[in-house]
Formats: C-alpha cells, sequence, structure tokens
C-alpha cells in the first residue's frame, strides 16, 4: 500500500561528478560518441553580431582551481532575443542562433574559453530592460545544486540593470562583471566561497 505523501523520505541528493564530462561533454573526455555534440557552438559563424571572446577560471573557497566542472550558457542574440518560445519575438531571433553552450576548462590549466557574439539588451516583463550579459550555471563535483549566476560586461552601461541593481554593495556587483584585457578578450573568474564569491541567484 503506498505510503502517504507526509510520511514518504525526502530523496538524497548527489552531485555530478567524478563523470559529469562524460555525461554531458563526451568528447571532451575522449569519447567521439555525436556526430555533433549538445552545446559546443553558441552561435555559427555567420550570426550577426560581435564576436567575443570570454576566458576564466572557477577558483574553490581555497583558493584552487576547480577542473571538473561545466559551465552551461544561455545567451539572446545581437537584438537580446532569445530563440526560446518564453521570449515573445524567438521568431525574429538570428537564424542559426542557438544561444545554448556549453564549456568545460582545460584539464591541465583549468582555464575554459567561451567564444561567442555579445548579446543585446534584453526586456524584463514589467522590471525594466536587462544590460547585455550571459546566464550561466555551473555543476561540478561537490556542488550539490547547479549553480546559476550571470556574467555582464565592464564597457557597456550597466547602471539599470534590474538584477544587478538588487545587489547593494558595489563590490558583490563587480563579481558579475566581465572585463575587457589589452588583447580584447573579456576576463571572467567565478568564484565559489571565500573573499570575493561570485554573486549566485536563485532561479
Amino acid at each position: 500500500m503506498p505510503q502517504p505523501l507526509q510520511y514518504l523520505k525526502e530523496t538524497p541528493s548527489q552531485t555530478a561528478g567524478p563523470y559529469v564530462h562524460i555525461g554531458l561533454a563526451p568528447a571532451a573526455a575522449g569519447f567521439d560518441i555525436y556526430r555533433r555534440e549538445l552545446g559546443t557552438q553558441i552561435a555559427p559563424e555567420d550570426t550577426p553580431g560581435t564576436r567575443i571572446r570570454i576566458e576564466g577560471r572557477v577558483i574553490d573557497g581555497m583558493g584552487a582551481v576547480v577542473k571538473d566542472v561545466m559551465i552551461e550558457i544561455w545567451q539572446a542574440d545581437a537584438n537580446g532575443i532569445y530563440p526560446h518560445p518564453d521570449d515573445a519575438r524567438h521568431a525574429d531571433a538570428a537564424p542559426g542562433f542557438r544561444g545554448f553552450g556549453r564549456v568545460i576548462p582545460d584539464f591541465d590549466s583549468g582555464d575554459f574559453a567561451i567564444e561567442t557574439i555579445k548579446p543585446g539588451p534584453v526586456p524584463m516583463k514589467g522590471r525594466g530592460v536587462a544590460a547585455p550579459h550571459l546566464n550561466l550555471w555551473l555543476v561540478a563535483r561537490g556542488i550539490n545544486l547547479g549553480l546559476n549566476t550571470r556574467l555582464y560586461f565592464g564597457d557597456e552601461d550597466n547602471s539599470a540593470d534590474p538584477i544587478l541593481n538588487l545587489i547593494e554593495q558595489d563590490h558583490r556587483r563587480r563579481t558579475l562583471i566581465a572585463e575587457k584585457t589589452a588583447d580584447g578578450v573579456y576576463r571572467f573568474d567565478i568564484r565559489l566561497q571565500g573573499d570575493n564569491e561570485t554573486v549566485f541567484l536563485d532561479v
């Protein structure tokens, strides 16, 4: 006889590792099993917009580089349109633009790189307009629930962004800002704990 819901125990949680790469990014783990692996190309070469490269590392609370993490990216196109039915304008998204990608760090250095186009500002229902940004989701060994955060661009006007303005401390807001380096690459390190911990979002 089935147990009443109030007597059922919660199912134990489990972290994503140590096989996160084999399951979610097999090519990086040396398994060539798909003709085109999901999430390897966010924006095809002919997608309109400014091509950008973002480099960074994921760093744990002890200052060590995390190498077995996977980062998912969700973003709008250069006109601020998501190619997803939840966006009322999705039919007008750039042709071939997916807006979704997966990256993992280099197994030796721990460096990750995101190659995409710079997104445009995104209207938010009843909350103004979000500054150009990438939505990031991280999973790794030791993380029971995926971590959500955002990446904004230091060379954009982020002053009216509704999400950034919810963060009172300026030094905390800066953990979500990717700064452009002298060679034109954006730098964005994600700190899981400790000093300058990245702001994570409850979505």
